[in-house]
């Protein structure tokens, strides 16, 4: 059965760090560039977990403030209370509870990108399972947090161990390995190419597809570009631009 989080039709357009770069001047992962995209109509938004020195997940996508705040220590270095001081001038904290709380009809495509975030991230969505998709580049990362969430189960998609075998099955052309590879995987967040090598090609959409996934496609900012890869089969688009992407895929 097809999972509560997908129930909106396709083609899904995910607000990567919320919604920047419409005349604003916030920064992305912050409460204004989440409700930025809630105003522009977005009902997908794509974000980071970290954990803080004080036990909270937070939605960031960096390993350290260094790029947003100027701040060289990790968001593990510091507690919630310093970074919600840090963020107060750029759009403000979001904590994964509160993002849950103040944006409660929003689909939430959560990325754990530490091993300490996994298992509070896990506890936090297990409340809001029917809207939350789990992510991670580490598919034991990822693992750790739908444990922690169970007995609720959000949607999930492919790490990079999967990835991988899951493209040398369709370089093979071994459909039925391809999907035992995405059992239990809802769906494939994935770039159009790695350096010179494609990605996204029309085997693996084919494969997907027919083991019940979908394809999300990253970070597409360029309208033409959207429209194409939803032609060719893909399910959604993270984009920078959530609305330019909404009126694109629009028409």
């Amino acid at each position: 059965m097809t999972h509560p989080y997908f129930a909106p039709t396709s083609p899904r357009v995910f607000a990567h760090r919320g919604l920047v770069g419409a005349g604003d001047d916030h920064a992305p992962n912050t409460f204004a560039a989440f409700a930025a995209a809630h105003a522009a109509g977005v009902d997908y938004i794509e974000s980071d977990c970290h954990l803080t020195a004080d036990g909270v997940a937070v939605l960031f996508h960096d390993d350290t403030l260094a790029s947003i705040t100027g701040d060289p220590r990790r968001v593990d270095e510091v507690t919630a209370r310093e970074m919600e001081h840090q963020l107060a001038g750029l759009g403000g904290l979001v904590t994964l509870e509160q993002a849950f709380d103040a944006f409660p009809r929003m689909r939430f495509n959560i990325d754990v990108k530490a091993e300490a975030a996994a298992v509070p991230a896990g506890r936090n969505i297990a409340e809001h399972a029917e809207r939350t998709l789990v992510t991670s580049f580490s598919d034991k990362r990822r693992r750790t947090a739908l444990r922690a969430a169970l007995p609720a189960r959000p949607a999930t998609s492919a790490g990079k161990e999967t990835m991988v075998r899951l493209a040398a099955a369709a370089a093979l052309r071994a459909e039925g390995w391809a999907k035992r590879v995405l059992d239990g995987v809802d769906a494939l967040q994935i770039p159009v190419r790695q350096g010179p090598v494609p990605v996204l090609t029309p085997r693996l959409l084919e494969y997907a597809h027919r083991a019940g996934a979908e394809v999300h496609v990253w970070t597409i900012n360029d309208p033409a570009e959207m429209r194409r890869l939803v032609t060719m089969g893909a399910d959604g688009i993270v984009t920078d631009r959530a609305d330019v992407a909404l009126d694109a895929l629009a028409e």
